[in-house]
């Protein structure tokens, strides 16, 4: 079965790599170092969908993604979360957090607007992630 990612997730972020079974995404808003993790098996809504097999390296890749982050930008705080009310493909959120930003200490959702990246900042970006996920 071929993988496909939601439309508004294709729209809405950057394409960071493949890991063995999440894609790792780089959300186009440069207010908030913020990835998302989409499963690469079709039909997952929720947590409870992820196959027992796959558990593991699921909520591995979120653990490696989160460690990366953290380490990359000197977060006070990661914020993890899956919720799907807009998006029914089962995504979550890995966002770094500082006291500084601008919807600090509320959740990213519904506050202010996008920002988007210039594309050599993206790029410069998506290699440090890459890079950090290999070290």
């Amino acid at each position: 079965m071929t993988f496909h990612l939601h439309e508004r997730l294709t729209a809405d972020a950057y394409t960071v790599k493949d890991l063995p079974l999440c894609r790792l995404l780089l959300m186009d808003d440069q207010r908030f170092p913020w990835t998302i993790l989409v499963p690469r098996r079709d039909g997952l809504r929720d947590f409870h969908d992820v196959a027992k097999a796959d558990k593991p390296a699921f909520l591995g890749e979120i653990d490696h993604v989160s460690a990366v982050l953290k380490a990359m930008t000197g977060a006070q705080k990661i914020n993890v979360a899956a919720l799907g009310n807009m998006v029914p493909q089962l995504h979550v959120h890995v966002i770094a957090r500082f006291e500084t930003d601008p919807c600090w200490p509320r959740p990213v959702w519904g506050e202010g607007t996008a920002e988007p990246y210039e594309p050599a900042a993206a790029g410069k970006l998506i290699e440090s992630l890459r890079k950090g996920l290999h070290g």
